[in-house]
């Protein structure tokens, strides 16, 4: 028999009165008796996986198929960096974030942009943005298969008309004739959205919106409002189930802090109407504030279970972090954030100060980028040593190329080293999966 080991990325932890086994190398759960979870231990332990077979074949064979047991001659960690480097550099796809302004129709105390009352693209800069999708298309003519073109900001919304329609309008037709997967989306506070814009989007291959709530209503019109007198939930609410409707996908992320916390799951109920073929274009997604210092876990935790209990779609911590098959966007090759003036950026959780950029637009299209781009794509890859041993590497990828670029050259962990945070993670992947299959 091949000379066999354990999976350096195994993991278990308890449920109710079951072992559940993780390998986050090959993303397989298994629901284990506390016994064939100890005879596996044990084989281990004796360093003798073979006579496991013996003992239990079908648990041998089990954990065999689903990567807990693997060949000893098998590098997990070579192989997690070719896979990440296979998507990564995966040339059938491109992605291009387009920040039409950095202004915005609210002032939320946490948002870490920095709004610029007059900024917006310019006919010049537009030009040049077509330009460079067109001969990104072209050039990579029959090897591009899927283009994804998302608005940020500052409130894209706010210049739908004429820059983004304009845009979408130039460009589309060439999706259309190179058989190319084309889907935009918007990253909104969702205020300015209108049955009009939606049937423009239906043209041109709009298919997905993330709008933010900030609690529940009285909270969130505390930090969103059209004017003192005037909240903005029950407008932006109400956007949401419109694009329900007319079957456009919304991710509702929801903000969270300790004084929103409390009145979460009132949001429910304001959801409580909609019916099933609206459903199932809507998804739900948690996220602390990133002022916020208090550990909120398990108190997020309760409220995503009773969403969950609602038939409401969910992702918590461990459905939603970057892998080594689903990175950040910022970490792939063929991917670029473009500003409104021009400057083109990796990252769209920073600041987009043109002191900070990794290159820009030039009248051609083409991106010139700079020695930041460099170090961010390649040379920080696979550099952080505290990575090397780490049983979730394959699911945090030693957290996004972001992180890699401002701890170039030191060891770190996003995790703080913490293994109880870590495990967390695997706990909310698995009842997310529980709820959900």
């Amino acid at each position: 028999m091949t000379e066999l080991k354990a999976s350096q990325y195994n993991l278990s932890f308890n449920y109710e009165d079951k072992i559940i086994a993780y390998n986050s190398m090959s993303d397989q759960f298994l629901v284990l008796d506390p016994l064939l979870h100890d005879l596996f231990m044990a084989a281990i332990h004796e360093e003798d996986l073979p006579a496991l077979k013996d003992i239990h074949e079908d648990l041998f064979l089990l954990l065999q198929k689903k990567g807990f047991i693997i060949p000893d001659t098998k590098n997990e960690y070579e192989e997690i960096k070719k896979i990440s480097f296979n998507h990564d550099f995966n040339d059938e796809n491109y992605e291009l974030i387009i920040n039409p302004t950095m202004n915005c129709n609210f002032k939320c105390w946490y948002c870490y942009e920095t709004h610029i009352k007059d900024s917006r693209i310019n006919d010049e800069t537009k030009n040049k943005i077509t330009k460079h999708i067109e001969q990104t298309i072209i050039r990579k003519q029959g090897v591009i298969k899927n283009f994804s073109l998302n608005w940020f900001g500052g409130e894209p919304l706010l210049y739908f008309n004429p820059i983004i329609k304009d845009i979408l309008e130039s460009i589309y037709p060439l999706m259309v004739s190179n058989n190319i997967n084309f889907h935009s989306s918007f990253t909104t506070n969702g205020l300015l959205i209108s049955q009009e814009l939606l049937d423009v989007g239906k043209k041109y291959g709009i298919k997905q919106f993330q709008i933010t709530l900030d609690g529940h209503r009285e909270r969130h019109n505390k930090v969103r409002y059209i004017s003192k007198q005037k909240g903005s939930y029950d407008k932006i609410l109400e956007n949401i189930k419109l694009c329900l409707k007319n079957s456009f996908v919304v991710t509702v992320r929801i903000n969270i802090s300790e004084e929103t916390i409390s009145d979460l799951v009132k949001i429910i109920d304001d959801f409580k109407d909609i019916n099933n073929f609206e459903k199932q274009y809507l998804n739900f997604s948690f996220h602390e504030v990133w002022q916020e210092e208090k550990e909120l876990t398990a108190d997020i935790s309760n409220i995503v279970d009773q969403f969950r209990a609602h038939g409401l779609v969910c992702a918590y911590k461990g459905e939603h972090i970057a892998t080594i098959t689903n990175s950040c966007y910022a970490d792939k090759f063929n991917h670029a954030t473009i500003n409104y003036n021009g400057d083109v950026f990796k990252c769209t959780a920073r600041d987009f100060k043109t002191s900070s950029k990794e290159g820009y637009l030039a009248d051609t299209g083409e991106i010139i980028w700079n020695e930041t781009f460099q170090k961010r794509v390649f040379d920080s890859r696979f550099s952080n040593p505290p990575c090397f041993s780490c049983k979730i590497l394959p699911l945090c990828n030693g957290g996004c190329s972001q992180h890699r670029l401002e701890n170039f050259g030191k060891d770190y962990c996003i995790h703080n080293y913490d293994e109880n945070r870590k495990l967390e993670i695997i706990k909310q992947k698995f009842y997310t999966r529980l709820i959900h299959t």
